[in-house]
């Protein structure tokens, strides 16, 4: 929506839309917050009225605040709007007119030592987080003012927008130098090719892209800058889009003195790191990173390069996958190939846009935004969502938050986990609480106020370590009961992204009040999360025993039930039925007995194992935590579930994985495992494997930083390395993958091995552990079985 600046309004401009981007600067005069909104009419800029910091001061504090500014020419305003510590200290709220003077307001009052409060709270996010706009935002606008600004209130609104969106990616050279530029919006693709022996006007349609050449690396930038504003998206997405290809392309953009001015309005790209993280700001559109929105939907790969991501979600691989021959290989297409290359840069483009597609990305952010508040793009942020929440409400209530911790907080105890009766079983059972974190805090009424004034109750809720609870003050178990009302109507609706959403905002409570970067930490908060769930956990169990059940393991939230005496499926489901019921009704009769309290923890029969194995520590008797595997039935036969082991784990090898299922999948089925064993260790020595036997590791830093300890993958990355010198530049690209073999002379890269392959080691690490961790149940002896196959294979 453009607005006219010689417009008069005759009437009251209002609508609906969604926050893209906020910020604050300084203009005629004072502070105002900046929005971008989409709407249905298009996307619109609309400006606050004139806004202050905000920060906080107790009372006793106040008179040496006030000397200390006033000697420091700080400009501030004390006011007494009748709030309070949560320690029960009077405060007053501190507001300054600029950023400058709030920098120096912050400043004097270290070098005085006196504490603000909140000081740290963004102009904007305060603006709509007290308005308590989350996402959808309805404004109305009484005036324009002389620069043709729309000047407009906000309230909160439902709105849902839709989104358009622009895929990006870059190639270059270990300097920066840039060779192209992909793009894909909606079903146009494009990439923009540096080539000096071409001009624009020599643009050539591939299959499904569009060439464009560049003559010099500026005009490449300015042809992309004119594209994204031609096209104008709203959301520009990428593959670690932030810390690499947004730096790089304002990195080379300030070389030729220019301005990507790829903003709405032609504001332009501003980049800021402090070293390790880069932030971007693009006033009006969001930037999004496929790799920090796919962690903040806590999903795990063994490696978040794109090719590894795009494997295991869409069964897709780029062109080149070994990590540390792609610069090479790149620098070579550049130099003889440059169709091939931009075939290679616009995948790059696609693949990212079907990533997004696949797990519903934006639709997650949207309704993360719409739910907390956070900004579409920002990684993380579950601290920042819970202030967005809390915050507005605590004021309200007429407190203040305190400060986080300087020492970073103690430690909280962590969830239950019960010793394992380790074993080769045959109906297992396993209970799952629902939530259990989020329905200990419905029921306990856990809650940084309900803390601070339950000591002042005739009968509050006790908690731990020495915590009690306001049964009638509290917002936090209000704010988990209508996220949880809001995922039961999602999951009935079938609303996967939203119930997902959900759940991860409410079990991040928890961890929020037990991390040291929340101000409202406390160990009393998360000891009477954690330590609750210990007794509820334990109490479980033993009810479950008390009706005449094994409970052979317990983990977090879930109970693992024997049932020895069972012969078939049905029964087994039946007294899973059984025991959920009972156990909920225990737990409803024991808190209204005990405490006076509803319940809302909830267990639940989830999972009947036919077969289950829970194996010991390696070299110990003593069961393992945490690792276990199972056969379940399903409607289309069997299943096989491995948790913990070395299966699903990134740092064994396929052999491992490949040997460890099917040995497990006979042991399940009760079929015969000797012949398998004895055929598997001979293939492995013979050589059969050898594309199975590659260890893959993720280099966390540059090679060059390993210097106290050389662990094997890093030893394999130095050989590499010293075949290519464009290693140190790719793994500033994201720590790439190595991979490699162990050899009778070490570790060596797959791309780079000169020596014979060690199969003794395989056999013995990889074989050995998997097999021993069961035959013996099975009375089966790995060591009889491997000594035969090297009598053999010596002969």
């Amino acid at each position: 929506m453009n607005i006219d600046s010689n417009t008069k309004l005759t009437t009251h401009i209002s609508g609906q839309g969604f926050v893209l981007t906020r910020r604050h600067f300084e203009y005629a005069g004072g502070l105002v917050v900046e929005l971008w909104l989409a709407t249905p009419e298009g996307p619109i800029r609309i400006l606050s009225e004139p806004q202050e910091h905000v920060t906080f001061v107790c009372d006793d504090d106040a008179a040496a605040l006030r000397n200390a500014a006033q000697k420091n020419g700080v400009q501030c305003t004390l006011v007494d709007n009748r709030l309070k510590t949560l320690s029960h200290q009077r405060a007053l709220t501190v507001k300054t007119p600029n950023d400058r003077h709030f920098r120096r307001l912050k400043q004097t009052a270290r070098v005085a030592g006196i504490t603000l409060f909140e000081a740290d709270i963004k102009l904007a996010d305060r603006y709509l987080m007290e308005r308590f706009v989350y996402g959808g935002v309805a404004y109305h606008a009484g005036r324009i003012d002389t620069n043709g600004n729309l000047i407009a209130r906000i309230k909160p609104a439902s709105f849902t927008p839709d989104l358009s969106y622009l895929s990006i990616d870059i190639e270059c050279d270990e300097t920066g130098s840039l060779y192209s530029i992909g793009c894909t919006y909606k079903d146009q693709c494009v990439v923009f090719m540096l080539d000096n022996n071409h001009t624009q006007s020599d643009a050539q349609q591939q299959d499904h892209f569009a060439l464009r050449w560049c003559s010099s690396e500026k005009q490449l930038l300015e042809k992309f800058s004119q594209y994204v504003c031609e096209h104008d998206p709203d959301l520009l997405i990428g593959w670690n889009v932030k810390q690499f290809d947004m730096r790089v392309l304002h990195e080379r953009a300030s070389l030729h003195n220019l301005k990507l001015s790829i903003g709405r309005d032609g504001t332009s790209l501003h980049v800021r790191s402090d070293g390790n993280s880069t932030f971007i700001s693009l006033p009006g559109r969001a930037v999004i990173c496929g790799i920090e929105a796919l962690k903040s939907m806590t999903y795990a790969f063994e490696s978040f390069s794109l090719n590894v991501v795009a494997g295991e979600l869409l069964g897709e691989s780029k062109a080149i996958d070994n990590p540390q021959d792609r610069l090479h290989q790149i620098k070579r297409m550049f130099a003889d190939d440059k169709e091939a290359l931009a075939r290679y840069n616009i995948q790059d483009c696609i693949l990212v846009e079907k990533i997004f597609s696949k797990v519903n990305l934006i639709e997650y952010l949207v309704l993360r935004a719409t739910l907390t508040g956070l900004e579409l793009g920002r990684p993380g942020g579950s601290v920042a969502a819970f202030l967005n929440l809390y915050l507005p409400k605590l004021h309200r209530a007429g407190f203040i938050s305190p400060n986080r911790p300087d020492d970073g907080g103690l430690a909280s105890p962590g969830g239950y986990v019960m010793s394992s009766k380790p074993g080769l079983y045959e109906h297992v059972l396993i209970l799952d609480f629902k939530s259990l974190y989020p329905s200990i805090i419905r029921t306990f009424k856990v809650d940084p106020l309900g803390m601070a004034l339950g000591e002042y109750e005739e009968d509050p809720i006790p908690g731990f370590k020495g915590a009690v609870f306001s049964r009638t003050q509290h917002f936090l178990p209000d704010i988990i009961t209508t996220l949880w009302q809001q995922r039961d109507i999602a999951k009935a609706q079938k609303n996967a992204a939203l119930s997902q959403a959900i759940k991860i905002i409410m079990n991040s409570f928890y961890g929020v009040l037990g991390s040291g970067g929340c101000p409202l930490y406390s160990t009393q908060l998360a000891s009477s999360i954690t330590m609750r769930g210990h007794q509820i956990m334990q109490t479980t169990a033993q009810w479950i025993e008390e009706l005449g059940f094994d409970v052979i393991y317990g983990d977090t939230d879930s109970t693992f039930v024997w049932l020895k005496n069972v012969t078939n499926e049905q029964q087994a489901r039946e007294i899973g039925q059984s025991i959920q019921h009972t156990i909920n009704q225990k737990w409803q009769q024991w808190l209204k007995t005990n405490f006076n309290l509803q319940s809302h923890l909830e267990i639940e029969f989830e999972t009947h194992f036919n077969r289950f194995f829970m194996p010991t520590i390696r070299g110990s008797e003593q069961g393992s935590k945490k690792r276990y595997a199972g056969l379940i039935k399903t409607d289309n036969g069997t299943d096989m579930v491995f948790k913990g082991l070395e299966n699903v784990r990134s740092d064994w090898t396929q052999l491992a994985k490949e040997f460890q299922y099917e040995l497990y999948r006979r042991v399940f089925n009760d079929e015969a495992v000797e012949q398998y064993v004895k055929d598997m260790v001979e293939q492995t020595r013979t050589g059969y494997f050898d594309d199975k036997l590659v260890y893959t590791k993720r280099l966390r830093k540059p090679v060059q930083e390993y210097t106290k300890t050389v662990p094997p993958h890093v030893k394999a990355a130095k050989i590499a390395a010293s075949f290519q010198h464009d290693s140190a530049f790719e793994q500033q690209l994201g720590s790439p993958t190595v991979k490699y073999v162990i050899t009778v002379n070490g570790p060596e890269p797959v791309s780079h091995r000169s020596s014979n392959i060690d199969y003794e080691h395989y056999v013995e690490k990889q074989l050995r552990p998997i097999a021993d961790s069961i035959l013996g149940y099975l009375n089966v002896n790995f060591d009889a079985l491997c000594d035969q196959q090297m009598l053999l294979f010596e002969q």
